[in-house]
């Protein structure tokens, strides 16, 4: 911290506590009407010297050494709050003054903590200045908050930015994924006593930590001794993707030997959740240890292991929601008496660390981490050769299939009465399955599945069980050093380095009663006339058996650099923190199967992808006086493509994007902060630009119809493609700009009330080029041309959100809150695909299609808009102290009205890229053959949570 005395949020905490002399420290508690606050705890991070505070409010420690010190302040019913502060040479006593507890207004398990000026009894004391480190960090920004837990639960993302541009480090390195931009919760999940409190740095503004990106950075440190001395079990009941969960963490606090082990296990499972046809079995086990050698040196180690497995539930088209309801899913069906689901995930990659901090003088800190992770991750799906799909929800199983099918000929004028009858009879007859839930119909049928094995020729599957499988290998090492030069200024340093390398491949999980599997690409003959049809032609076993690889098998790996420099300081009423970047990542592509359509282009690596990026970020913080400030956030930084975005079909090929760049995101904003014991108000307007973007999407298709160039005649031909697809657009130009207000205001002592305003407006702001590729196509990549999506809104979130809504605390130690929210102009990602000049023009004639005017292109490509919606969430609670137990029991309830009809994001599916007659008729159906998938809200959801601490 800059500042000698600074209250800060439980979200920047700094364990940097190094001691060394003799001073008395003291302060009162006061609540916010100024009464005595008795038996609260204050604990001295990092030290078993932890007190509590007698009748009228006061604590103290004695025979401190010089040194900069952390101390958290926790009582039942309260927010949690942390202070900083440092002890001078000579310095006998230090008077903290009074320090202002207020009442906990949430679930007392959130751990939320505020920034508050302590000690500043006007507008204008100088004490307030200390508030502004951390200030847009704080766990009690009231938008952030909402936006968090209330907005949040509804797939809100604050002002519309992709979440790879975020920054996530735990214990100094980053867990963001090279392959895809993401961050793997599962790797510690259900370990939330351990990774809570994290600093947050949001948006675009800058960290003492890394450079990040546009979306906000969070870092934490476990360190076994800042974790409460003594046993916290938990169990929690729930009707989410799991029911219920449990758990117990051990912290041994610091020995006079200088050890400090903090050790936790959790569970959580469902044996069906919210979903039909969905489990959930999950642990997670974390180790911490510390060593203090002196108060110069600590060295701590971490281990966190959560394997896991669990199901996932599908997307749906209106027509299956409209007959089978909200919780339908179409991945799993009846065998032996059991739900079995084809879409499991398992998972278990452990991770170790390695942390040193080291205090190299009064004025210097060094610390250094490094990390290993490794480990796999599979998830199931089912195959099939010469087969029908075999999903319920296939469109040719479907009553829109029928009735369209009749329209279809009526308009072809293919009047044959038997053909028609045979429809309708369809029609009637997959009506009444739906309806009536035959589950034989609407679910998976596997005895069907293992019976057409049973009848396959030579025991070949026609259905198998396969899994994708990523086999990573993560090394990171960094370091983090920052120099006080004084008081007000600081400077910082971050350097980091990440090994990434991680093979994927496909293997058979289950043969479902065949005795092989064939690796031969039953779309051979049709792709290249007269090949093989091996995805390895290297190997000629083209029987497979279960545990065997098949289809596809390459190795991903990325090396990154990143130097992030940084100053802060405080000049008057002025606080700057200015952050850089200078980074250097070089990616490549071993393919490890040389595919039979890529016979020189598969086997062997790819060549080098190196890319040079930098950044600059500022923040500077305007302090009117103790209460009001004005914050300004700026950055402009490039950010290269991920593994994923580079290589067009890195399943088959070595090919990549073409002329694919690095991103570069600009993005401003401004805000007005006020901050008293009755107001909290903060006041935002931002712009966000990103230029050369790359944007990936991958789809299975079936009879995706499409114009590709022939490399053998030098024409073009259209090709039907029934297999997974990858759709690419590159030199992607977006614009998010809005506006956001949070407001909380205690109206009494007990009583706070809050209010949020989201108004966003996140658009495409150019035509990109889009790629197509597939698993089934000759040629690398299909060049369909520009995109005309200029102006299309940016799909995946709410643009607009509000929220209003109470909390009232009460003197006896429980609590209750309310909120109303409201959630409007969601759309869908536009398709590509559907918006080239492949829609309106017939390749054959080279002329438009004679059935597309104006009028109707319009009206085909609108963008898919989705449903507005409001939902009413509750929260309760009630804590004792039993002697020396702490006892919590806290409620809370989203949804209550069970809103069902809101759609919280999906996709437009594709068939055909051209708007011929039978797209037209098809468009114009009530159930179109391909509609959009949807996913919808779950519904009414609680959660239940017992904690005791002892």
């Amino acid at each position: 911290m800059i500042k000698k005395l600074s209250l800060v949020s439980l979200f920047t905490l700094l364990p940097a506590s190094y001691y060394f002399a003799q001073t008395t420290v003291s302060a009162y508690l006061k609540d916010a009407e100024g009464k005595p606050v008795e038996r609260a705890e204050v604990d001295l991070k990092g030290n078993d010297n932890d007190v509590t505070a007698d009748k009228i409010g006061y604590f103290q420690f004695v025979d401190l050494k010089p040194g900069h010190y952390q101390i958290v302040i926790t009582k039942p019913n309260y927010e949690t709050k942390v202070m900083e502060f440092d002890v001078m040479d000579n310095e006998k006593r230090k008077d903290l003054g009074t320090v202002t507890l207020y009442s906990a207004l949430t679930s007392a398990d959130q751990g939320l903590a505020i920034i508050d000026n302590s000690g500043s009894d006007g507008e204008d004391s100088s004490s307030g200045q200390a508030s502004t480190v951390g200030l847009l960090q704080s766990s009690q920004d009231i938008f952030n908050r909402i936006a968090a837990f209330d907005l949040g639960f509804y797939w809100f993302r604050p002002r519309g930015i992709d979440g790879r541009t975020s920054e996530n480090m735990l214990n100094g390195v980053s867990m963001v994924k090279s392959d895809n931009g993401n961050v793997d919760f599962s790797n510690w999940g259900g370990l939330n006593e351990i990774v809570r409190y994290p600093e947050i740095s949001t948006n675009h503004s800058p960290s003492e930590y890394a450079f990040g990106g546009a979306s906000g950075i969070i870092y934490k440190n476990t360190k076994a001794s800042e974790y409460r001395k003594g046993f916290q079990a938990t169990y929690s009941i729930t009707n989410r993707n799991y029911r219920q969960r449990v758990s117990l963490r051990y912290t041994s606090g610091m020995s006079k030997k200088g050890w400090a082990f903090t050790v936790m296990g959790a569970k959580r499972w469902a044996e069906e959740g919210i979903q039909e046809g969905t489990f959930y079995d999950a642990y997670g086990t974390y180790l911490g240890v510390e060593k203090r050698f002196n108060d110069n040196h600590t060295i701590t180690f971490n281990a966190f292991a959560s394997p896991f497995r669990r199901s996932t539930s599908s997307p749906n088209t209106q027509e299956v929601y409209d007959y089978r309801g909200v919780h339908y899913n179409s991945y799993w069906g009846w065998q032996n008496g059991e739900k079995r689901n084809e879409r499991v995930r398992k998972g278990f990659q452990p991770i170790f660390q390695l942390q040193d901090f080291w205090k190299i003088n009064k004025k210097s800190n060094l610390w250094t981490s490094v990390s290993y992770q490794f480990g796999k991750d599979k998830g199931s799906r089912l195959d099939w050769q010469n087969a029908q799909n075999p999903s319920p929800t296939y469109y040719k199983k479907l009553p829109s299939y029928y009735m369209n099918s009749i329209t279809y000929n009526a308009y072809h004028n293919n009047t044959d009465p038997s053909l028609y009858t045979q429809l309708k009879e369809g029609y009637d007859q997959a009506l009444q399955d739906w309806t009536s839930n035959n589950t034989d119909v609407t679910q998976l049928n596997w005895n069907n599945l293992y019976a057409a094995n049973r009848n396959s020729a030579n025991g070949s599957a026609k259905y198998f069980l396969v899994n994708d499988v990523s086999d990573d290998k993560v090394f990171n090492a960094a370091t983090h050093y920052t120099y006080n030069f004084n008081d007000q200024t600081r400077f910082l340093l971050n350097v980091s380095y990440q090994n990434f390398k991680s093979e994927y491949y496909r293997e058979i999980n289950d043969l479902l009663g065949a005795q092989y599997a064939l690796n031969v690409d039953p779309f051979a003959d049709s792709n290249r006339r007269g090949s093989s049809g091996l995805y390895n032609i290297a190997d000629t076993e083209t029987q497979k058996h279960e545990g065997d690889k098949i289809n596809y098998n390459y190795i991903l790996r990325r090396q990154e650099v990143k130097i992030n420099p940084g100053l802060k300081l405080s000049i008057g009423q002025f606080d700057v923190f200015a952050s850089a970047m200078a980074g250097y990542s070089t990616s490549n592509r071993e393919g490890l199967f040389q595919n039979y359509l890529y016979q020189n282009n598969s086997l062997g690596e790819s060549k080098d992808f190196n890319y040079w990026n930098y950044g600059l970020k500022g923040q500077v913080i305007y302090r009117l006086n103790g209460r009001n400030f004005f914050v300004y956030n700026g950055a402009y930084f490039s950010q290269a493509p991920f593994l994923d975005d580079i290589f067009v079909n890195a399943r088959l090929n070595n090919y990549s994007v073409p002329n694919i760049k690095s991103a570069v995101i600009s993005a401003n904003d401004i805000s007005y902060v006020m901050s008293t014991p009755f107001l909290k108000l903060r006041a935002t307007a931002y712009i966000v630009n990103t230029q050369n973007d790359t944007n990936v999407q991958r789809f299975f298709a079936d009879g995706l119809t499409i114009s590709v160039d022939n490399t053998d005649t030098g024409g073009s031909e259209d090709k039907t493609a029934s297999a997974f697809v990858t759709q690419t657009m590159s030199n992607v130009s977006k614009r998010n700009m809005g506006a956001e207000l949070g407001v909380d205001v205690k109206v009494l002592p007990t009583l706070s009330l809050q209010g949020v305003a989201s108004w966003g407006d996140y658009k495409y702001t150019n035509n990109p080029n889009v790629y197509i590729s597939s698993d089934v196509m000759a040629a690398p990549f299909a060049n369909l041309g520009t995109a005309y999506i200029k102006d299309f809104k940016v799909g995946g979130t709410a643009q607009k959100a509000f929220s209003a809504g109470f909390r009232y605390n009460s003197p006896k130690y429980w609590w209750f809150g309310g909120s109303w929210n409201y959630m409007d102009d969601n759309n869908l990602d536009p398709s590509a695909i559907l918006r080239t000049n492949e829609f309106i023009q017939n390749n054959n004639s080279n002329t438009p299609f004679v059935n597309l005017n104006d009028e109707k292109v319009d009206r085909y490509m609108r963008q898919v808009q989705l449903p507005s919606a409001f939902f009413l969430n509750a929260n309760a609670g009630k804590s004792w102290m039993l002697g020396k137990y702490y006892v919590l029991v806290s409620a809370s309830v989203n949804n209550i009205l069970d809103n069902t009809r809101y759609i919280t994001g999906g996709f437009e599916q594709i068939r055909s890229s051209n708007g011929n007659v039978d797209f037209e008729n098809d468009y114009n159906s009530k159930y179109p053959n391909f509609a959009p998938k949807y996913w919808y809200n779950q519904g009414r959801s609680y959660f239940i949570n017992l904690q005791v601490r002892f």
